[in-house]
């Protein structure tokens, strides 16, 4: 899908919590699962920007590793803050998307926009 930037913006960071939390990984590894999921405009800065401010507000566990191809990788993982941090954001995705389907079905049940 192209060109959905601007409504991913908000959504992005949960998106990232979402993966830590299933494992430990690294920025590049990150963005790949993103454009695997079919958001092929993501790019690494953005997860590099998203990464540094889950770190900054501490809601991930880093440990750095020697990488074969450069400098050292900083590896995430979720830790109790993220997690709580994740339910949080799961619960207003559930909410939010809860009623735009519902608006969407009523738009549709009634043949035009309320």
């Amino acid at each position: 899908m192209e060109n959905i930037t601007e409504m991913l913006k908000g959504v992005l960071e949960g998106c990232v919590l979402e993966i830590i939390s299933r494992g430990e990984t690294y920025g590049y590894e990150i963005t790949q699962q993103l454009r695997e999921l079919g958001f092929t405009d993501v790019v690494e800065g953005t997860v590099y920007t998203i990464t540094m401010r889950l770190e900054k507000n501490n809601l991930v566990n880093i440990e750095k590793k020697p990488s074969t191809m450069g400098p050292p990788r900083k590896f995430y993982t979720l830790n109790a803050a993220g997690q709580e941090h994740l339910e949080t954001f799961w619960k207003k995705w559930d909410f939010v998307s809860s009623k735009i389907n519902e608006l969407k079905t009523k738009i549709k049940s009634k043949g035009e926009v309320i």
